[in-house]
């Protein structure tokens, strides 16, 4: 499944799902270990106050991202990944998807401008922040994720991160250096995305302004404009709404902050997978290979499980050890809510799964889109009732109910693809070797005094309990990637 040889096509090279999948397992193995350097710093020195209001004020601005970009990442990648054989069309695609975005985020910036101006606190957050609005005109990763062309996007992102650790030492040394810290991750996204315009001459030809016909995709990124912004309520207005439910006490967006961004660190290997995936698959529905794409989700959802039961398990197992060496003790309750927010790794792997590499490449995102709206509406209703008493904790068990409605209604739009029967087939002796793994890691946690060593010992002994348990099993995935020639 995983590796493809190339052959020479449209004047592109065909890209290598295996090759693909190390490129991005790369990088997101660099945006593991980051927060595992930097937040151990930054968590100190601007401390759970400060990481709560670069939170809020974040999220505030994530609002006016999300419209300028209008849903053209996921449509132009779909739309570059269907045409990537021919290149006049997809300059043509290019230029009319890019020029559109140019135009939303024109009309962002000017109503922005605005919010600025009339700001009565963090005016001067909201003003470096802009430049992450700018940034959304300036992404184009989706045309090179398109073309499968992940090295580019890996070498350019590992370069922009590498830069962005070290400025963050040299300049961040103390609480008032909040604003500028704000400043520097915003600038690092801003210029992050305008270097993949030096890539671009090799894979564009020249076409003719007056023919391009920008108007027509304007139906279709709305279509993925709903869903996006559905998305965001679970996972920007949670942010949003503990700011307004606490006050000028920020910590508790602080603590959310913290909990969500460890457990999306535990996503980066399924979410990598899926990304690869996406592409390919529209191309396959695109050529309408249907036996194909049911050998690839089968293959699919056999990964998902794989890993992301034991992550689930494993980061629940280590949390109470983990949080106070990592973050500081300022931030224990954040090891609580990693016990509610954990499950999220392997739901939302499973929705992310479904609608990447089926939902959107089949044309079905309309339908995907009325289910996230519908979650969206969940999560918000849970959120006012929930976070005004239990503040971080109720965020979180908002977005977990959410999440878990969002994956069923998938799965239930994914049926022709995807059997009941094939996930417990797979998934039930990788939720046994888990929950073992979850017990013996917690045992060791108890053996050991807490620090770096004592949970690096706990990960590698669970993984190596985890995986042994499985081979003993007969795991059939398992023992067909180690056998595998």
């Amino acid at each position: 499944m995983f590796f493809e040889r190339k052959k020479k096509k449209g004047g592109l090279t065909s890209p290598s799902i295996h090759l693909n999948y190390i490129y991005n397992l790369i990088y997101q193995v660099l945006t593991l270990l980051t927060p595992l350097i930097t937040t151990p710093y930054i968590s100190r020195v601007i401390g759970p106050d400060g990481t709560g209001v670069q939170s809020y004020t974040n999220s505030i601005v994530q609002y006016f991202a999300i419209v300028a970009a209008l849903g053209t990442t996921s449509y132009g990648q779909r739309e570059i990944a269907r045409h990537r054989d021919d290149q006049e069309m997809r300059s043509r695609l290019f230029w009319e998807i890019e020029i559109l975005c140019a135009i939303t985020t024109s009309i962002c910036l000017a109503v922005w401008a605005g919010v600025i101006l009339f700001s009565e606190t963090y005016t001067y957050f909201y003003l470096v922040l802009t430049m992450n609005l700018m940034a959304a005109a300036f992404d184009i990763s989706w045309f090179f994720g398109g073309l499968e062309q992940y090295g580019m996007i890996v070498t350019r992102n590992i370069i922009v991160k590498l830069t962005g650790i070290v400025c963050l030492f040299v300049f961040i040394k103390e609480k008032e250096d909040l604003l500028l810290y704000v400043a520097l991750l915003a600038a690092t996204t801003l210029f992050g995305n305008m270097s993949m315009w030096g890539y671009l001459k090799r894979f564009l030809t020249k076409v003719d302004i007056h023919s391009l016909r920008i108007k027509r995709h304007l139906k279709e990124t709305i279509v993925y404009f709903i869903p996006t912004v559905a998305t965001s309520v679970y996972t920007i207005l949670d942010k949003t709404m503990l700011g307004w439910f606490t006050g000028n006490d920020k910590s508790q967006n602080g603590y959310y902050e913290y909990a969500a961004g460890i457990v999306n660190m535990g996503k980066v290997l399924i979410v990598s997978f899926n990304t690869v995936m996406s592409s390919r698959m529209s191309y396959l529905f695109a050529e309408k290979k249907r036996q194909e794409i049911q050998r690839m989700i089968e293959a699919s959802v056999d990964f998902v499980l794989l890993i992301g039961m034991p992550v689930m398990m494993g980061l629940a197992g280590i949390a109470s050890e983990f949080i106070p060496w990592f973050l500081g003790d300022a931030y224990r309750p954040v090891a609580a809510l990693l016990y509610v927010c954990c499950p999220l790794i392997l739901i939302v792997g499973f929705s992310d799964c479904m609608g990447s590499q089926i939902l959107t490449p089949s044309g079905k995102r309309a339908q995907s889109g009325k289910v996230i709206v519908a979650g969206a509406v969940i999560n918000a209703f849970l959120n006012r009732m929930m976070i005004p008493r239990f503040q971080a904790a109720g965020a979180s068990i908002a977005s977990v109910i959410a999440e878990i409605f969002i994956t069923g209604a998938y799965l239930w739009l994914c049926r022709d693809y995807i059997r009941f029967s094939v996930i417990w087939k797979s998934g039930w002796k990788r939720c046994l070797a888990a929950v073992l793994m979850f017990f013996f890691v917690v045992w060791l946690g108890t053996r050991m005094d807490t620090g770096p060593a004592a949970t690096f010992v706990q990960i590698g002994a669970g993984a190596v309990l985890y995986f042994a348990v499985l081979f003993v099993m007969r795991d059939k995935f398992l023992v067909r990637q180690l056998w595998k020639k």
